[in-house]
């Protein structure tokens, strides 16, 4: 049987934490920013976090290449 393959996809934009926690960086901070308040763009720059059924599901396509 051959070996499932990590999704390279997902690879480059989620990372899962040693709890089982799903990290992704937020959107809305590729460009426009000028009009986006200081206070906005600060929360931006923390990672969002992802949890429940999706979060097994993203750490399971992770999971099979390691």
């Amino acid at each position: 049987m051959p070996k499932q393959k990590t999704h390279k996809g997902m690879q480059k934009r989620f990372k899962v934490t040693a709890t089982g926690k799903v990290k992704h960086r937020n959107s809305n901070r590729g460009h426009i920013l000028g009009k986006k308040s200081g206070n906005r763009k600060r929360h931006l720059r923390l990672d969002g976090v992802i949890t429940g059924t999706n979060a097994k599901k993203i750490a399971a396509a992770l999971s099979s290449g390691a």
